[in-house]
């Protein structure tokens, strides 16, 4: 420990330190030269966050190798999140609240991946076009990693799943199985307040509801929230390290299906599918090998406390995707990190997009290859509605045909969307 640590021990208090060492770690990776493909990776990522603006490159340089040579200026670095939460699902945050407190804590762009549903995405879309924000439609899947020996349990697991501009293709297939694992969560909501009444801490399936809104189904948190307001625990920390944890007194499962099954859907209907928290897991080796072996694409690796996992190797090992994101949920205090906490390297994002790219344009390509020959408001409604990319109470007003179709073509999708050569024979069809 150097002499400003130890000064800084005794004369700070823990929060103090705490921000003291964020400062020192930021001005070490700003004294760090960046290579030639961590610039060349900005690059591709500033294009893909922000298509409709300038590249700069004539910024850093007329030439390419001294465009190359020149460090990054501090102000290009892109903020992803990656794992948020809204109040579709357990997030303090409405999901325009959580657009607005992303833009002030710097995000350029933001993952929404509330549990088991996709309804907050239209929301979300619609508010960041006001900050300049991109968004990811994605998802938190509700999962059981299945055992592979009798003796075993099935394990919990939540399977991320990342979607381009678009939404899923197939998006029928995936609510389907998105609205079962919502359904389950009444029943285990119920199973879990049982559980509590007979550890002498009545509740009732009001107070959850209530807490959850309508059309919400519960989960853990809610229960948490009611155990707080009923004075049975201190904080959401103790409800869930004392009662709610994975196998805890009074945790209770749902209707959640099979995780390789899970990851197999999120990839049929063109998404990404990352592992959660997977130190959470109990046997995290053994799940991330049978997942891998149904097509999982990546694993959080990054950490909001500056913690490198230890899941890094495996992910080496499986060839996975490095991701990182704050889980983050709006609770108040400082119960949680914060929107944009995790320093996601800029090759890991860069691996990631180029993982998604492809993956997010065929699943475009396959939503425009089944828009009819004549197309009408219902069907240009179920194939180009999601997300609100388009105000759907616009086709009330128009007619349908040329207008719908018109309408489509001005809203084509961002940048690498526009260069997939396979979409231009069906762009020429549609015109």
């Amino acid at each position: 420990m150097g002499e400003e640590d130890r000064v800084d021990a005794h004369e700070s208090s823990p929060e103090e330190a705490t921000k003291k060492k964020k400062r020192r770690r930021r001005r070490r990776r700003r004294r760090r030269r960046n290579t030639a493909e961590e610039i060349l990776a900005a690059r591709f990522v500033r294009r893909w966050a922000f298509p409709g603006a300038p590249s700069g490159d004539d910024e850093e340089g007329e030439g390419e190798g001294e465009g190359i040579a020149s460090p990054l200026r501090r102000e290009r670095r892109v903020v992803f999140e990656l794992h948020a939460h809204s109040t579709c699902s357990d997030g303090f945050l409405s999901p325009s609240a959580l657009v607005e407190r992303a833009h002030r804590s710097g995000v350029k762009v933001l993952a929404l991946t509330d549990h088991d549903t996709m309804a907050g995405v239209a929301e979300a879309m619609e508010a960041a076009r006001k900050f300049d924000i991109r968004i990811i439609p994605g998802v938190e899947i509700s999962a059981v990693c299945s055992p592979r020996e009798e003796a075993e349990a099935a394990e919990p697991v939540h399977i991320l799943a990342y979607y381009g501009s678009w939404g899923p293709a197939k998006f029928e297939e995936l609510e389907e199985l998105l609205a079962n694992i919502r359904n389950g969560r009444y029943l285990r909501a119920k199973e879990m307040l049982l559980k509590l009444s007979k550890l002498k801490m009545p509740l009732k399936f009001e107070q959850i509801s209530n807490i959850a809104g309508i059309g919400v189904a519960p989960g853990r948190l809610h229960v948490a929230r009611a155990m707080v307001e009923a004075g049975y625990v201190e904080n959401l920390k103790q409800a869930f390290s004392r009662y709610l944890y994975d196998g805890g007194p009074a945790y209770a499962t749902g209707s959640e299906p099979v995780a390789e099954a899970v990851v197999q859907l999120v990839s049929r209907t063109g998404g990404v599918a990352a592992l959660a928290h997977p130190w959470a897991l109990k046997n995290p080796e053994a799940a991330i090998k049978n997942l891998k072996a149904a097509g999982l694409h990546g694993i959080e690796v990054y950490r909001s406390d500056g913690k490198l996992s230890a899941f890094s190797d495996l992910a080496d090992a499986y060839d996975l995707v490095k991701i990182g994101g704050s889980d983050y949920h709006g609770r108040r205090g400082n119960e949680e990190p914060d929107l944009g906490s995790v320093d996601l390297p800029v090759l890991a994002v860069f691996e990631f997009l180029k993982l998604g790219r492809p993956i997010w344009c065929n699943a475009l390509k396959e939503i425009l290859s089944t828009f009819p020959e004549e197309p009408s408001c219902t069907d240009m409604e179920k194939n180009f509605g999601f997300g609100n990319q388009l105000d759907l109470e616009v086709f009330s007003s128009m007619s349908c045909g040329k207008d719908s179709l018109d309408l489509c073509r001005s809203l084509w999708p961002t940048i690498e969307e526009k260069e997939a050569s396979e979409l231009e024979v069906i762009k020429m069809k549609l015109s």
